[in-house]
């Protein structure tokens, strides 16, 4: 999601001032997309520029900013957002998935070992997930929260499957296959784990201590 369509969303609802619409936008988010002023304001002159919002007649605010509104356009171009499916090509570049691909060509570095401790990260960060849903909260929070905790599932998952990758070329000799580049590596690590995140099913009640002492018992 851009901040251009989160805004309009938010606009939709009625006329706002630059600070209202950055808390309702992180409130609306779970907190998981924080803002500064500076890019709520960056982001409505751009979209007063295209024509998306204008200035409200209202009070304006203390620093002499006014109140803004949604305008045809704008509810136009918010219509056909909300129609069109967000693609892979949209979504941003995966770091993790990045990282290992490069570690494969850079001597001296324990790839395993990366793999160890980024799992031990998202299971951690799994644990606070499940923990946060577990308060409970509006609809719109416990949406969010349930797209991180698939989304860490799926991660360990992929990890699981990486470090037997990783087994099954270090027992062969290498741990890349001969006439592969690093480009190529990275593009099929990558792949790997669109693939990954999809297969088997993926619950978000997952009971996460049992989870880690899975894995911790795997590596003994």
């Amino acid at each position: 999601m851009s901040i251009k369509h989160g805004l309009l969303a938010l606009l939709r609802e009625g006329p706002k001032y630059g600070y209202q619409l950055r808390g309702e936008f992180e409130a609306a988010t779970g907190a998981t997309w924080p803002l500064n002023i500076g890019q709520v304001y960056t982001t409505l002159t751009r979209l007063e520029r295209d024509g998306l919002v204008r200035a409200a007649s209202g009070e304006a605010e203390a620093d002499g900013r006014s109140m803004y509104e949604i305008t045809d356009a704008g509810q136009d171009e918010l219509a056909k957002w909300f129609e069109t499916p967000v693609t892979r090509e949209s979504r941003p570049r995966d770091e993790l998935a990045i990282k290992l691909a490069l570690a494969l060509s850079v001597p001296g570095v324990d790839v395993s070992a990366v793999v160890q401790r980024q799992r031990m990260a998202t299971m951690q960060s799994l644990q606070e997930l499940t923990r946060l849903k577990r308060g409970g909260g509006e609809i719109s929070w416990l949406l969010v929260l349930e797209s991180m905790i698939f989304g860490a599932e799926a991660e360990i998952r992929w990890l699981d499957h990486c470090e037997a990758m990783l087994l099954r070329h270090r027992t062969a000799g290498t741990t890349r296959t001969a006439g592969t580049t690093p480009a190529a590596a990275t593009t099929r690590v990558a792949s790997d784990q669109g693939r990954t995140a999809g297969v088997g099913e993926t619950s978000s009640t997952t009971d996460v201590p049992d989870q880690q002492e899975h894995h911790t018992g795997a590596k003994k």
